[in-house]
Formats: C-alpha cells, sequence, structure tokens
C-alpha cells in the first residue's frame, strides 16, 4: 500500500508502481528545489508527482524511461506551483548596495526567502552518475538563487537542458511546447543569467585535511567570539548575508564588526554543529539563554573557493515569532522548525562545549 494522502490510503497501489518509481525520488525532490528554491514547496510538489503518477500508472505505455516521466510530471507540477508563487531570493538578490556593519538591521518578512536543502533529502549516491548529471553541483545555494532570476517555463528549460541533459526534442515534449520554442527559452534564460552575472559558482568539492582544520578553526573563533580570528579565514571580498535581513556585507573587517556588535553572544555562548547543505559545509549555530543552555540561533551555510570562506548565508528561523538579533537580544527557547529540518537538536544542555 501507498501512503500518498488521506484519500489513497486505503486504496492499494497499481501493480509495480512502488518498485517502478520509489528510487527516484530524492533526485526529483532535488528538481524540485531547483525549481523551487523552497524545502517545503519541494516535499510537497514531489507528493503531488507521486500521487498524479499513481493514478495514472495503469495508463503509463512506456514510450519513454518511468525516470522520463516522472520528471515530466514533475516539472509541471512545480510550473502549475509557481503561479502563485513569487521568486525566493538572497539579500544579495534584491539589488540594493551592501550594508555597513552598523546600518539598522531591516526585516523582510513578506518575502519568500529562498531556502537551505539538507544533503540528506536529495543524497543521490547510490544512483547512476549518468542519470544525475550535475544533480549535486546543481543544488548549489549559488545556483538555485541564480535561477530565482528567471521565470517559471525558462527556469524549467534550463534545468531540463543545462543539468538533466535532456534533448530539445525532450524538453518540448515534457512542456507541450515547439523545440523552437525550447531552444528561444533557453538561449534568453542563459542572457539574462550572463547580464545578471549570475553564475553557480566555484566551489571546493573535495574538503582537504587543511580545509577541515579551517572549519575547526571557525567553529573556534564563533565559540571565543574572536572575530580576527574569523577575518583570517574570509576572502578579501567575502560576502555576508542573513535573511530575513535585507542587508547584505561584504569584506572580513565589515564581517567581522557585524558579528561582534549584532550577534547577542559573547565568548563560550555560541557553539556550532557540523552539517551538510546544498553541497556545502553548514553550521547549526546555538546561542547561550539566560538559563545557561543553549537553543537554534542560525543555519550557516559556507562556500568555500581557494581554500577561504567566500559566502556565507546564514539562514534564520522564518517559523519563528521574531529573529533575536542585536546586541539586548535575548534567545528564547522554542521548536525550530529550520533545525529539524536538517535533524539537529533542538537543545543543546549548558555543559555542551564548543569550538
Amino acid at each position: 500500500m501507498t501512503q500518498l494522502d488521506d484519500a489513497t490510503t486505503a486504496v492499494p497501489a497499481p501493480e509495480g508502481f512502488d518498485q517502478a518509481t520509489a528510487q527516484f525520488r530524492r533526485e526529483l525532490t532535488a528538481h524540485c528545489y531547483r525549481m523551487t528554491g523552497s524545502v517545503y514547496d519541494a516535499e510537497d510538489m514531489v507528493q503531488e508527482t507521486y500521487l498524479r503518477a499513481w493514478k495514472a500508472f495503469d495508463d503509463f505505455e512506456g514510450r519513454s524511461s518511468v525516470r522520463t516521466w516522472l520528471y515530466r510530471i514533475a516539472t509541471n507540477v512545480c510550473l502549475t506551483g509557481l503561479e502563485r508563487k513569487g521568486r525566493r531570493p538572497l539579500p544579495t538578490g534584491l539589488g540594493m548596495p551592501d550594508s555597513g556593519a552598523t546600518d539598522e538591521l531591516v526585516t523582510a518578512d513578506e518575502v519568500p526567502w529562498l531556502q537551505p536543502m539538507p544533503d540528506v533529502m536529495v543524497d543521490v549516491a547510490n544512483v547512476d552518475p549518468a542519470e544525475v548529471v550535475g544533480n549535486r553541483d546543481a543544488i548549489r545555494l549559488a545556483f538555485v538563487a541564480a535561477l530565482q532570476h528567471l521565470p517559471p517555463r525558462q527556469r524549467a528549460v534550463l534545468v531540463l537542458r543545462d543539468v538533466l541533459r535532456w534533448s530539445a526534442k525532450e524538453t518540448a515534449q515534457a512542456l507541450d511546447t515547439t523545440v523552437a520554442a525550447v531552444n528561444s527559452a533557453l538561449q534568453r534564460a542563459h542572457a539574462q543569467l550572463a547580464e545578471k552575472q549570475l553564475t553557480e559558482g566555484t566551489v571546493e568539492d573535495e574538503l582537504t585535511p587543511e580545509l577541515e582544520q579551517m572549519l575547526d578553526r571557525y567553529t573556534a573563533a564563533f565559540w571565543a567570539k574572536d572575530t580576527q580570528a574569523l577575518a583570517t579565514m574570509l576572502a578579501a571580498d567575502a560576502v555576508w548575508e542573513m535573511p530575513p535581513f535585507t542587508g547584505w556585507y561584504q569584506g572580513p573587517e565589515t564581517i567581522g564588526e557585524l558579528i561582534q556588535h549584532n550577534c547577542p553572544g559573547g565568548p563560550q555562548d555560541m557553539p556550532m554543529i557540523r552539517t551538510t547543505a546544498n553541497g556545502q559545509p553548514a553550521f547549526g549555530l546555538y546561542m547561550r539563554t539566560p538559563d545557561g543552555d543553549f537553543v537554534p540561533f542560525q543555519l550557516q551555510v559556507l562556500q568555500i573557493v581557494g581554500g577561504l570562506v567566500q559566502h556565507v548565508v546564514a539562514f534564520f528561523d522564518l517559523s519563528r515569532d521574531d529573529v533575536p538579533v542585536g546586541p539586548d537580544a535575548q534567545p528564547h527557547a522554542g521548536a525550530s522548525e529550520l533545525f529539524r529540518t536538517f535533524g539537529l537538536p533542538e537543545r543543546l544542555p549548558a555543559s555542551y562545549v564548543g569550538g
């Protein structure tokens, strides 16, 4: 029995459905995430994809592979869903200049911000790499953020053609359009990304022992709140952004000053737990409460280039009622949907030692 929704749990799945389709769930989640920029929307759209496939499986004639068929369904589910949703930017995508470290922090709670994706949800290590070309590289934050600047159909064409390596004919069939229209959309997508200087970006794929040591120093710097040590690990043009705040910050000195004056914690107040997001190193950063224990504060996703931290996106949990930032802010306990999504603890004991 396939548990797709309340309406179908009492109905047996079509014969062979689970065996034919289950192996594609994670890569379809990655596909829907690229299209939507939201881990939660991606989950919903994969669920809708499997529901539609479940209903139509008996009529599937095998003119394409099951995988291609599922991708076609998923792409159109995403396009329908995106008709009702705006793009999901990062602060750097709002078109504003970089901010000063002491500028007022302004939130934009109405913006549907880009969300990070846990690697575990889109792990395709056990799938034939020839069938998932670029799957991991194409969930990098920089690439997904760039996709958000494209209209949904151009986004779909670029993903199908450049990431999945579908032919123009296959893409046209999936989107119920012509080869000429697909080629035109792809050309416009490439032109728009080039005009805005938006690319996938360069990310260090292999974390060497030297980079692992640097990441250890990075967590130690936050535990000690040593912004001078932190600055030595940042590239000269490093960027720091932290949705839902609209500002973004550039350069080690500015970033260090921002952390020094706007992080409410002091030395030994900010432990980190390592995770991975979007194929990149990530850390759940916790903040000490007045009771002495630690609660979720922000999830940092790092881009490393040339042995230095080039870009940090520090995601705050938008399911919380407030965002505790500023020298006088008081971190508070409570459920963290973001940390739960990444399988991170919702609280650390006062005895926990970070760094």
